[in-house]
């Protein structure tokens, strides 16, 4: 038995396909089949279930891959302790991140990391959370971006930053005449939310919980983008986190955006998870510092409720001129 063949059967388990193991595994299909029954053949059990169309995992096999899974993770820690007595700040870190916070923070963010670990190579995953977290506890990951609370013992989490919410509403809601919203102003009103898994749902769903609001029936969103555009054709309204309307993103036509006050005001925790057990923690803490120094304008929900109020005033102002 090597690392290679233990490998294979982790690709294998993965994939449940023999011709996409061998894909991922840059080895020939034959191939990678050949060493998985020399596998069988020196542990004298059945480890898959050859059937037409698919692979299946005996349970032997399942439990047999789930350890060999720890063993190769635990063969890149030690990996990665030597390349990093020999160069601290080189190497590769595997980073999950959730998709309605990717495309809004990563802009600002991976400059940063350039600037302070030139040599770094970041992987980055953009998944939903139950993934991220699955895969840290896999080793598929170094370390993962999520909202806050996360219960995982096995797990440390390191705070990053704290991002408001903003109401946004259409140009002609009664809402958008105000410039400002206590949580209680949401009372009876019904918002449009993201499909299930998406955390930013629960987050949204906690708030409707807490300001007497529901949720509207008939629809939900797969993307922030699709929230934003529904708002815009008078759909409806919705919470947006405060990244996702900062530039580079694009201001949407008929979308006010309203700030809430108060001395809680809705938003969401977050922070960069990794294993208790990784080689890595010393590292991913100095990496976590890096996510820490975002501007702090960015995060400021008044601003970006400023400015988005500001431009329709600036066009009526130029429509009227002769």
């Amino acid at each position: 038995m090597n690392l290679r063949d233990l490998h294979y059967l982790v690709a294998l388990a993965e994939h449940r396909h023999f011709g996409r193991a061998a894909e991922a595994c840059f080895v020939s299909q034959p191939t990678l089949s050949t060493q998985i029954r020399k596998l069988e053949d020196e542990l004298g059990v059945a480890l898959v279930e050859r059937t037409p169309r698919k692979v299946l995992l005996t349970d032997v096999g399942r439990e047999i891959a789930a350890r060999a899974r720890d063993v190769l993770n635990e063969v890149e820690q030690i990996k990665g302790i030597a390349r990093r007595t020999l160069d601290p700040e080189s190497g590769t870190v595997r980073l999950g991140i959730f998709p309605t916070l990717a495309p809004y923070l990563l802009p600002h963010v991976v400059p940063l990391v350039r600037k302070r670990f030139p040599r770094l190579e970041l992987l980055l995953v953009e998944e939903k959370t139950e993934e991220v977290l699955h895969r840290l506890h896999e080793g598929r990951l170094d370390a993962g971006i999520v909202a806050l609370p996360v219960h995982e013992d096995s797990l440390h989490a390191e705070f990053l930053f704290e991002e408001p919410f903003l109401l946004a509403v259409p140009q002609s809601h009664p809402l958008a005449r105000q410039p400002s919203l206590k949580l209680s102003d949401l009372n009876a009103q019904s918002l449009l939310l993201l499909e299930d898994g998406h955390c930013l749902r629960d987050q949204a769903l906690e708030v409707c919980h807490l300001a007497g609001a529901g949720e509207k029936a008939g629809f939900r969103a797969t993307s922030l983008e699709t929230l934003r555009q529904m708002v815009a054709a008078n759909v409806g309204i919705t919470l947006l986190p405060t990244l996702a309307v900062k530039p580079p993103v694009a201001q949407a036509p008929n979308v006010h955006l309203v700030e809430f006050r108060g001395s809680h005001p809705p938003s969401r925790r977050i922070a960069m998870l990794w294993r208790k057990s990784s080689a890595m923690a010393g590292f991913l803490m100095q990496l976590a510092e890096v996510f820490r120094q975002l501007p702090k304008e960015l995060l400021d929900a008044h601003s970006a409720a400023s400015a988005q109020a500001a431009g329709p005033s600036i066009r009526h102002s130029r429509h009227r001129s002769p």
